[in-house]
């Protein structure tokens, strides 16, 4: 047996074997990039719901699809860009009032903090330019009384504050599952709030 152990000692693969031996989880996790040094992009359904429509107070919703382009600035903190283009109108309940948002670009800066192994929660905060219309058909009857002071442009004010929470769960390596919501904008004119609420992918690279 001792001559086993020493024949296997002095063989050309030892050191290998001593290598792995020695070789701890520690100096395996240096292998794999840290966030910090990664970035993200992503793709999502939007659903877009305005508040406050008017005197009477009214919600519809609208949908948009959001392209997001971002990097982990440390292992807790990250910055983004967003560009989403609407492609179904809100249209006012009992009305012929519709409000369309054709396009917005967002940038944001934010926090997230790791649940567990897979999945992250997150907050950020930022700005958005909003472009879209307003249509008002039949501007004589009387179900759209509420909505003849609204101009063709919407909102009045193109930039606003935006703010998000969301979480993230990672579904194969670097892949992850995104829901979040938050407020889009503010239309400091028509005073109709817009918040949005996603569900998509990111992919870290």
């Amino acid at each position: 047996m001792k001559k086993v152990v020493r024949t296997a000692a002095l063989s050309p693969l030892a050191p290998i074997f001593l290598s792995t031996l020695l070789l701890s989880p520690q100096a395996l996790a240096q292998e794999t990039t840290p966030r910090a040094d990664k970035h993200y992009i992503g793709l999502m359904a939007t659903a877009i719901n305005h508040r406050t429509i008017g005197p009477a107070a009214e919600r519809a919703w609208g949908s948009a699809a959001t392209l997001v382009v971002g990097g982990h600035i440390t292992d807790l903190f990250h910055a983004e860009l967003r560009a989403g283009g609407g492609y179904k109108d809100a249209e006012v309940p009992d009305s012929d009032f519709t409000l369309a948002v054709d396009y917005f670009a967002s940038w944001y800066i934010g926090m997230h903090y790791p649940l567990g192994e897979y999945a992250n929660v997150y907050g950020q905060f930022g700005f958005s330019y909003i472009h879209g219309e307003a249509t008002l058909e039949n501007p004589d009857a009387d179900r759209n009384v509420f909505y003849r002071n609204f101009g063709d442009e919407f909102p009045d004010s193109g930039f606003s504050t935006s703010w998000l929470a969301g979480l993230d769960f990672e579904v194969m390596e670097d892949t992850f599952l995104v829901l979040e919501g938050g407020k889009l904008f503010e239309d400091t004119g028509s005073e109709v709030n817009s918040f949005q609420f996603s569900g998509g992918f990111r992919y870290e690279f």
